[in-house]
């Protein structure tokens, strides 16, 4: 009795300790940074060509002969699928907690609402920058490159699902898309390395953000919240829901901005094998890992997506479809056991909270997706490409016109490392301490949500109370 009451005197001064109640820290955050967008906006954000209302006098111009060969026709149905994986896919995948549904979708919904705004900004300023005028001219291609910059947020969010504030949601957003911005553009426009799906820029280092900032705020006694860390049957449906979102629009995501044409027909093909091959050896590796040979949803939920991230980069290559096959198989067996090996060998030695396994659904198979565009692109050859099609596939024109296959191989290796450095000593920024719960409190919506069923709240709290007992004997 005295350890229980002394254990229960303990939790309530961790709940005393910290003041969730973000009445006006959020609120600010929120107003003041979205009329911040409204401003910076009106500075800096105009039509481009194609969405302007001289479009009209462009198609003459241009010797355009219909309104079909405006880019909106090309990417819309592509930006539309990548946009239900980020509020929808995404959203629902980090619903499996079981009292942190509300906090899993709604705060998703939070970051990516403002991630969206501040990464066309900052993309902006990097990519689409007019030297005439000094305005960000945007298209529907620039909402689909906002969303992968989103992406890597939520991917992030993944490591501290339960365990941040609000606030602190908004902070690791806006540092996140602002590294983003500079990671991406190092990769892309001063390596010139080829990344169509994001497997370096967006899973690797939208991870390693994520990974770093759990390290940096590792909770000792995370234990106190365990009978609310794990999933009940209703909330692993939801979050399947998510999973089968993401496995059917990942096609789109590794295409929506590859070349049209042959590059994004060669993407959508690749990325559709890879991830069938991957929820194949998922399910094996799941069933074989228990004595059972029960399946267990946590692997289902997650390492069956291993195979579209890993085939990120080397999408848009000849990677031939037997390639993505192989690739797709190796990441969902590297995935599934890092779900069994590495997570709880992090959380122990290395002191990484890792709440959605991030490291196993987007480092490790992001890394993969690396290493094998490294390795496709420095064995690309003319004599399967054709000499146009190395010139179209690589991008070997204006500065990098002389670029070999090899020198490409290892610039594609080399973003590989920038992307690991960028997540790495982006997360090691520690967020400002604005409302986040104690360690008793984690992974519970009652923080932050009004939440209806006050009857599973009670239940929730007390995990052992004995259903039947509670029914008197009639």
């Amino acid at each position: 009795n005295q350890i229980s009451h002394h254990q229960g005197k303990h939790c309530l001064q961790l709940k005393m300790a910290k003041n969730t109640n973000i009445r006006i820290s959020l609120p600010a955050v929120c107003f003041v940074w979205q009329i911040a967008m409204i401003i910076l906006f009106g500075v800096f954000i105009r039509y481009d060509e194609e969405s302007d209302t001289h479009w009209i006098e462009h198609r003459r111009k241009k010797n355009i002969s219909t309104n079909l060969e405006n880019d909106f026709y090309y990417r819309y149905p592509s930006f539309q699928d990548v946009h239900v994986m980020i509020f929808v896919g995404f959203g629902f995948l980090m619903t499996f907690l079981k009292r942190y549904s509300f906090g899993g979708v709604g705060f998703n919904f939070l970051i990516a609402a403002f991630g969206i705004q501040w990464a066309l900004l900052m993309q902006g300023w990097f990519h689409h920058l007019d030297e005439h005028d000094w305005k960000i001219k945007i298209g529907v291609e620039n909402l689909i490159n906002a969303d992968f910059c989103v992406a890597s947020c939520l991917i992030a969010y993944g490591a501290c699902l339960g365990k941040v504030s609000p606030v602190q949601l908004m902070v690791l957003t806006l540092f996140g898309v602002t590294l983003f911005a500079v990671e991406e553009y190092i990769i892309l426009e001063l390596l010139h390395a080829k990344d169509a799906g994001g497997s370096m820029v967006i899973h690797t280092f939208g991870a390693y953000y994520g990974l770093t900032i759990s390290w940096v705020l590792y909770r000792p006694l995370l234990s106190q919240s365990k009978h609310l860390q794990g999933s009940v049957y209703h909330s692993d449906v939801f979050a399947m829901i998510g999973t089968l979102f993401l496995w059917m629009y990942w096609p789109s995501f590794n295409s929506a901005i590859a070349d049209h044409g042959d590059g994004q027909h060669r993407a959508v093909i690749n990325t559709y094998l890879a991830l069938a091959s991957s929820v194949l050896t998922t399910f094996a590796i799941s069933s074989i890992s228990q004595n059972n040979g029960k399946l267990d949803m946590v692997h289902i939920q997650n390492a069956t997506l291993a195979g579209g991230v890993a085939m990120g980069t080397a999408s848009e290559f000849m990677i031939t479809p037997y390639g993505s096959l192989i690739v797709g198989f190796c990441s969902g067996i590297v995935s599934t056991f890092g779900y069994l090996f590495l997570t709880p060998f992090m959380e122990k030695t290395l002191k990484i909270q890792d709440t959605c396994g991030i490291h196993n659904l987007h480092a490790m198979p992001g890394v993969i997706g690396g290493i094998v565009g490294a390795i496709t692109a420095a064995s690309a050859s003319e004599s399967v490409y054709g000499q146009e099609g190395l010139i179209n596939t690589f991008d070997f024109k204006d500065a990098v016109a002389n670029r070999t296959v090899n020198i490409q191989g290892g610039y594609q290796a080399a973003a590989l490392f920038v992307a690991i450095a960028f997540g790495l000593v982006g997360g090691i920024l520690k967020l400002p301490i604005w409302g986040d719960p104690a360690d008793v409190n984690c992974f519970d919506d009652d923080v932050y949500w009004e939440v209806p069923e006050e009857d599973e709240n009670f239940l929730s709290r007390h995990p052992n109370m004995n259903h039947a007992t509670s029914i008197p004997d009639v």
